[in-house]
């Protein structure tokens, strides 16, 4: 399935705008996101970010290429990358020849990641996708990075991602798990963070199979599958 066509067609009415504004409130972390001054300097940090970590070099070229590995993205494929930010993931999938529906609830992130990933085979969009009403079934594949820890609403955000796969689809996840830390309780208690683990995350998507995973530290690389 690509984005062109019944998709596409789709897409282009949803009015992401009406969408947006119908939202429940953010957490700190994502009201953060909303700033251009953070959207300037992501990209930055996400480079250095699981390195810093994770105690251990974790470049992103390193995270690209397990990514690779692991979903095989295909050129003609239809992808969703949930919480885009800077592009990372939806540059990734472009460059395999995937077509890429990236999405945040962030206009500021969405500009630089515009900026910096200009492939014609990614459409950016405004998007809450945790609400998306976009089509059952639409995609080949959904690509989740931090913004799972960012969220307030995190299973339901994997719920949605699920109901979007297509049978035989893949969910990646790159996310923060658990690690029992005051660090962690902290940033739950005013950041409104939240770090799922290993067990949870299966438990929030019955209608997956894992399908394979990676954790160094806290920083866990998670693949399931639409069965």
């Amino acid at each position: 399935m690509t984005i062109p066509g019944q998709l596409e067609e789709r897409v282009n009415k949803f009015d992401f705008a009406a969408a947006a504004a119908g939202t429940p409130p953010r957490t700190p972390a994502q009201r953060s996101n909303l700033l251009t001054l953070t959207a300037l300097g992501y990209q930055s940090w996400r480079g250095q970010a699981l390195t810093l970590l994770t105690g251990r070099p974790l470049p992103l070229a390193r995270e690209a290429a397990y990514f690779g590995a692991l979903c095989r993205p295909q050129a003609g494929q239809a992808w969703l990358d949930i919480g885009t930010s800077s592009g990372f993931y939806a540059g990734v999938l472009a460059r395999a020849g995937a077509r890429v529906l990236a999405c945040d609830i962030s206009p500021a992130m969405l500009k630089v990641a515009a900026r910096r990933e200009t492939s014609p085979l990614i459409q950016y969009a405004l998007l809450d996708a945790e609400c998306s009403g976009l089509p059952d079934e639409s995609f080949d594949g959904v690509t989740i990075g931090a913004t799972l820890n960012e969220t307030a609403h995190p299973r339901q955000m994997l719920a949605e991602a699920a109901r979007l796969l297509r049978p035989g689809g893949q969910l990646w996840l790159m996310t923060l798990a658990r690690d029992g830390s005051g660090l962690q309780a902290a940033l739950g208690r005013f950041g409104g963070l939240s770090f799922p683990d290993e067990a949870q995350l299966d438990a929030w998507v019955p209608q997956l199979t894992a399908a394979g995973s990676w954790r160094r530290a806290n920083v866990l690389f998670g693949q399931w599958i639409k069965a």
